[in-house]
């Protein structure tokens, strides 16, 4: 990279920006915290963190147009990185105590609660990157990440395209499969939180950064 990329983390009330912003820096991205569409358009790359609930994170991006701008970014081939809930809103809906929710449908599919006997999953697992994975080169199979969520996406729902190259799916295993990452064109996302995975999240934040060159 001849210049230092630009990443808007976008401020919609949910998510951990003190330390998505540390860990984005650390590896190299000039980062600014904003809900400013006009910041948010212009820089190289977007990050949507999110925490807790899927509804509340929902109506938290609404009131910033969030959905709005994560389109116009998409739409010009604009990298767009989501974390945790924020990569679960990008999905058609959620179910959380069996009220459904909306999400930002740029994939298909629906959060669940997972098919766990212990809730959440939370801690350090191991995942199985697609091949030719960008956001996973160069870790080895073992590598960990850290994780808190009691749903995710545990059904991959979007048909094959002639036209278009197949997303790449990383899954996990907590009482059963689940998507731990997709890299899908300029959308990425993981489920598990790379600023708070250490090393390992440090590498797979930097091969991000390396795309928005």
């Amino acid at each position: 990279m001849t210049s230092t990329p630009s990443v808007a983390l976008l401020d919609y009330g949910s998510g951990n920006l003190h330390s998505a912003q540390r860990a984005l820096a650390r590896v190299g991205a000039a980062v600014t915290v904003t809900d400013d569409h006009r910041v948010a358009l212009a820089a190289d790359g977007l990050v949507v963190p999110g925490v807790g609930a899927f509804a509340a994170c929902m109506d938290g991006l609404l009131s910033v147009r969030g959905d709005e701008l994560i389109d116009k970014r998409l739409a010009g081939g604009r990298p767009v990185l989501g974390i945790c809930v924020g990569m679960q809103i990008l999905f058609d809906r959620g179910v959380e105590f069996d009220e459904p929710a909306t999400g930002c449908g740029q994939w298909p599919g629906t959060v669940e609660r997972l098919q766990a006997e212990v809730l959440p999953h939370m801690g350090w697992n191991t995942v199985r990157p697609g091949a030719d994975s960008v956001l996973f080169a160069g870790m080895d199979p073992d590598t960990r990440f850290y994780f808190v969520h009691t749903y995710g996406v545990q059904t991959w729902e979007m048909l094959p395209s002639d036209s278009l190259a197949a997303p790449v799916l990383t899954w996990a295993d907590h009482g059963g499969e689940f998507l731990a990452a997709v890299e899908n064109g300029p959308l990425s996302a993981t489920q598990f939180h790379p600023e708070k995975s250490g090393d390992a999240g440090a590498t797979l934040l930097e091969n991000w950064v390396r795309t928005l060159a």
